[in-house]
């Protein structure tokens, strides 16, 4: 190609490209142009500094050379003498850079091809941020495209503008795809990568369902009714928990439609998924016990501070309640974010006896009382000595058979054995290593001291370095299934907040910090999935 080209047809050649790779005419001519810099260098010589310019109305273009304004001549291919500089433009001054028109020129066939490459090697990658600046957009949406081909069990998809790919575990089980069918799937990821951007397509992904929820049910996209969660198990079955803003409108029923015909529309697209339609409450209990159907719960007893929830059924509904495979508890469990034990009525009696047996012992050994005495208090709701050594005593009064002098007494022997078992607390602490400073640490107690001193925090710096996770541990969700990290305190029972206040109060008594930050309510929610 030559710089004497026609000019209407290097305008046709540059906007024929930007049409066919859907970018912008002005980045084709930026690479055509960089493509004749970087011509005319190899001919001008490689330092030379040379600008070319393609006017877009004309197709005219404009090659020169940049040189330097210096007041001591060295170079002259890159430099010019502030003397000649001012022949050309009386204002120029040292350090400014001066533009030298260079004449005409015709590439050679090396120069032509390396031209060329620049050209291709730049329209590349613009269609490439293209790609990546339209596909990042749809992350969190649903995609339409043709199968182009199967590689490996992974299909790849034609979207038009680019190409996607769902990887085979990506797939719902049993469902087979042949090249030149349509495919719709979840858009859950767009990377950059070095061959171009990677587009990556789910049907299993929860999303996807809730998705086609929204595609059929205008309510949902409309926003009267939101999609709260969802729990898949791909190809079989599935939970969905919707919540209607306005009072008026049923959730569940608007999601199933008339004679089943929204519902039935999503379970087609998902190859027969069975799919319950769960209605959202705010109150935890009420939702697992709706997250539980058709089981029907007799009891929910919720603990908060270890994110578990026990949950009673009738006998003759325990197998219903657990699901083939444990599936419905499973899927319960995803959909609440809950861990959920199922007991039948016998096994819930049964465990209460065996916790009432434990307290029992517990009193009689630590407070050197009769069964009888330790079953009353067992029985009066008391689960722990601490409970017992400073609770008010009229409570302890108040128990039938007891007066005030037997109250006094109880919890004199009660803050004594708590005492013995704090000096060998402490004993053990020291024995670790444990520094004193962290005693004098707000929230510390000599049981966490002891904790901290096996999993080697024996210093004040040791524990202001810790993060809250270090202390309590964390969840995280791995191919549906909690797994659960224990943190150093494992078996203490402590919240996240009052964790993360013994760290900032370990913080301020080291002086990395100069005052205690309002507390914040730190969501407890598993990590990752």
């Amino acid at each position: 190609m030559a710089v004497s080209a026609n000019r209407l047809e290097l305008l046709q050649i540059a906007d024929a490209v930007a049409r066919e790779k859907s970018i912008p005419v002005r980045i084709v001519l930026d690479s055509m142009e960089d493509a004749i810099q970087k011509a005319a260098r190899s001919r001008y010589g490689s330092e030379t500094e040379v600008r070319a310019e393609i006017n877009s109305r004309t197709g005219e273009i404009k090659l020169q050379r940049l040189l330097q304004v210096v007041d001591d001549l060295e170079n002259p291919s890159v430099q010019i003498h502030v003397d000649d500089a001012r022949l050309k433009n009386p204002a120029a001054q040292v350090g400014d850079m001066i533009a030298e028109p260079l004449p005409p020129m015709d590439f050679g066939r090396i120069a032509a091809q390396s031209a060329k490459q620049v050209i291709v090697q730049k329209v590349r990658e613009a269609e490439r941020d293209r790609q990546y600046d339209e596909f990042k957009d749809k992350i969190g949406e649903i995609i339409n495209g043709a199968v182009k081909r199967i590689e490996y069990g992974n299909i790849i998809v034609d979207l038009g503008k680019g190409e996607a790919i769902v990887r085979r575990d990506e797939l719902i089980p049993r469902e087979s795809f042949r090249t030149g069918d349509r495919v719709r799937a979840y858009v859950y990821d767009v990377r950059r990568e070095q061959r171009g951007p990677q587009v990556f397509l789910s049907r299993t992904h929860p999303q996807f369902m809730a998705k086609l929820f929204a595609q059929e049910v205008p309510e949902i996209y409309d926003n009267i009714i939101e999609v709260k969660s969802v729990a898949r198990d791909p190809g079989s079955r599935a939970k969905i928990a919707v919540f209607s803003r306005d009072s008026s409108v049923d959730p569940v029923g608007a999601c199933v439609g008339m004679r089943g015909s929204r519902v039935q529309a999503v379970v087609q697209e998902l190859q027969g998924e069975k799919i319950d339609i769960i209605p959202w409450s705010n109150d935890a209990a009420t939702f697992i016990v709706n997250a539980l159907q058709p089981a029907e719960v007799s009891k929910v007893v919720l603990d908060e501070d270890a994110g578990r929830i026990d949950v009673v059924v009738p006998d003759d509904q325990l197998s219903l309640a657990i699901g083939r495979r444990g599936q419905n508890v499973r899927l319960a469990s995803q959909l609440t974010g809950w861990d959920i034990d199922i007991l039948t009525d016998a096994e819930e009696s049964e465990r209460r006896q065996k916790e009432f047996q434990e307290r029992t012992q517990l009193f009689m050994g630590a407070l050197d009382v009769d069964e009888t005495v330790a079953q009353l208090l067992a029985t009066e709701g008391f689960s722990t000595i601490e409970e017992l050594a400073y609770v008010d005593p009229e409570e302890i009064a108040g128990i039938e058979g007891f007066d005030e002098e037997t109250a006094a007494e109880i919890q004199n022997r009660a803050q004594s054995h708590l005492a013995a078992i704090e000096a060998q607390l402490d004993d053990e602490r020291k024995s670790l290593g444990v520094e004193d400073a962290l005693l004098e640490v707000d929230g510390v107690t000599m049981p966490m001291l002891v904790a901290f001193g096996k999993d080697g925090i024996k210093t004040l710096e040791d524990l202001a370095g810790c993060a809250t996770d270090d202390l309590v541990g964390w969840t995280e969700r791995k191919n549906g299934e909690t797994i659960k990290h224990d943190g150093s305190l494992k078996g203490i029972e402590l919240s996240r907040v009052e964790a993360e206040g013994i760290i900032m109060a370990a913080r301020l008594k080291a002086g990395w910090i100069d005052a205690l930050p309002e507390p914040t309510e730190t969501d407890d929610a598993e990590q990752g999935e």
